[in-house]
């Protein structure tokens, strides 16, 4: 057991629930909990929507598929997922700003009415499960790995856990906020050093690259087939589409103080993800050349564990502070507001339907306790799907909102003719092909599920909205009037 380096890692867990209980004593409204009172400036903006992606996944699921597929079989994430943010701030961000909106599911509510806003509210928080389950599951590693397999993975979890519920559930947002600011800077100072110490044990960057170059790993497009392109379009579109009505992004982008903020920090932080994305892939490229015998024996058995034990084996004692500092703050950064946009969701756009009526003050504390309730079904989750891929866990996240939010949001803000009607059955259109792709394995093996639910769903949005407008026109008579009504908005 590393017992220095395990005291440093919990001592940092603990400044991070100081920061938490200072922001709690700042939370005044929903709106401070929810969105950090729309105050935040540009260089917070950045930091947080660059955290928004930074988890788990990006330091040890998508190296580990980097050295096995290249370029390629990272489509999804970091590609897909950093031009979501950089859709989001050019597209979306102004938009949304302007309907000066809580939660993204106030503006199904909106458009679409209570209904539609009910739907996807609910998809968008099981969306979640997923996602931050594999946040979790990293924290159990990264006390596995410390402690020498003294501390289980499920214990290691439910300490890493239970640290980011605290400061979440005390300071919402504006912890979030906060510390995701100091845990960014931990992460891209921790991370670039390890490059360069990495770089020196291999030999040079040379030589990593160089490797790269020889085993293909540059490579990014697919074969030039119609099933392999179909394939990598459904891949990169997955978190670049899905994402967007996360009701995460949503938070971390409208928490800015004006529309511009949002904007620009949307984009910056979407490329910033992008192009730091490649220092863990680099790290774990040099694996091959500092440990190859012990690295092609993790990546054959579990490919995760491939940079902590480079960083335990083969680093001094302070590159490890440094990686497991950087680890944790990409883990606590993604984890925090994974907890938090789900738990916020219900409360808005469920609750309040339930239960009409709560003051702000009873909205607030329903929102604590539903983040309490949420993280305790998510690490039951976490634990259930013990030993599936962090990148994989990621992944499937996404697809129940491309398939069923995505294109409402975006019909509802851009097309004037959308309709209620449209809505409904683009969501019912959309999941139910996609879950028919899931239930049918030999469906799923032969064209993507998500992609068929997407098409599906921009299908059941024309159908819906134009057939009831075309039949009353053709019958002289005016569309319904709920669907004329709601065709009308303009978001």
């Amino acid at each position: 057991m590393n017992t220095e380096l395990l005291v440093l890692v919990i001592a940092y867990l603990v400044g991070t629930l100081a920061i938490g209980a200072w922001a709690g004593t700042r939370v005044k409204s929903t709106a401070d909990f929810a969105v950090a009172g729309r105050s935040l400036p540009l260089v917070m903006v950045i930091t947080t929507t660059f955290a928004t992606w930074f988890g788990a996944e990006t330091v040890m699921g998508i190296p580990a598929k980097f050295v096995q597929g290249g370029l390629n079989a990272v489509v999804e994430d970091p590609f897909g997922a950093s031009m979501c943010l950089v859709l989001v701030g050019l597209v979306f961000a102004a938009r949304l700003d302007r309907m000066n909106l809580l939660t993204i599911g106030d503006f199904y509510r909106e458009r679409y009415g209570r209904g539609v806003e009910v739907f996807c509210s609910i998809a968008i928080i099981l969306s979640y499960l997923g996602w931050v389950a594999a946040q979790i599951t990293a924290l159990g590693l990264v006390f596995s790995v410390l402690s020498g397999g003294t501390i289980s993975a499920s214990t290691g979890m439910l300490i890493g856990t239970a640290s980011v519920l605290v400061y979440v559930m005390l300071g919402g947002m504006l912890a979030v906020a906060w510390t995701d600011f100091i845990q960014m800077i931990v992460l891209v100072l921790g991370l670039t050093a390890i490059a360069f110490i990495a770089a020196g044990e291999a030999g040079g960057a040379d030589k990593v690259l160089e490797l790269a170059r020889s085993r293909e790993w540059f490579s990014f497009f697919p074969a030039p087939s119609l099933n392999d392109w179909i394939w990598f379009v459904a891949a990169g579109i997955t978190m670049m589409f899905g994402s967007i009505p996360q009701q995460d992004v949503f938070q971390r982008v409208m928490s800015a103080k004006d529309a511009t903020t949002a904007s620009r920090g949307a984009v910056i932080g979407g490329l910033g993800y992008l192009a730091f994305a490649f220092v863990p892939m680099f790290i774990v490229a040099s694996s091959l050349l500092i440990m190859p015998t012990e690295t092609a024996a993790l990546l054959k058995d579990d490919p995760q564990k491939v940079l902590p034990t480079l960083i335990l084996g083969h680093m001094p004692f302070f590159a490890q502070v440094l990686f497991f500092g950087a680890l944790l703050s990409a883990i606590k950064s993604t984890a925090s507001a994974t907890l938090l946009a789900p738990s916020t969701s219900f409360v808005e756009n469920i609750l309040k339907n339930l239960v009409p009526g709560l003051s702000d003050r009873q909205q607030l504390l329903a929102m604590r306790i539903t983040i309490v309730v949420f993280t305790a079904l998510v690490l039951a989750y976490a634990i259930f799907m013990s030993g599936t891929p962090i990148y994989e866990m990621v992944s499937a996240a996404y697809q129940v909102t491309l398939v069923g939010a995505f294109v409402p949001l975006t019909c509802g803000l851009f097309w004037k003719r959308a309709t209620t009607q449209g809505a409904v059955l683009s969501i019912l259109a959309g999941l139910g092909v996609w879950g028919a792709f899931l239930a049918v394995p030999a469906l799923g093996e032969a064209f993507p599920g998500q992609l068929a639910g997407l098409l599906s769903a921009v299908a059941g949005m024309l159908i819906g909205s134009l057939a009831p407008q075309w039949i009353g026109a053709r019958g002289g008579h005016p569309a319904h009037p709920a669907a004329a009504g709601r065709a009308g908005m303009q978001a």
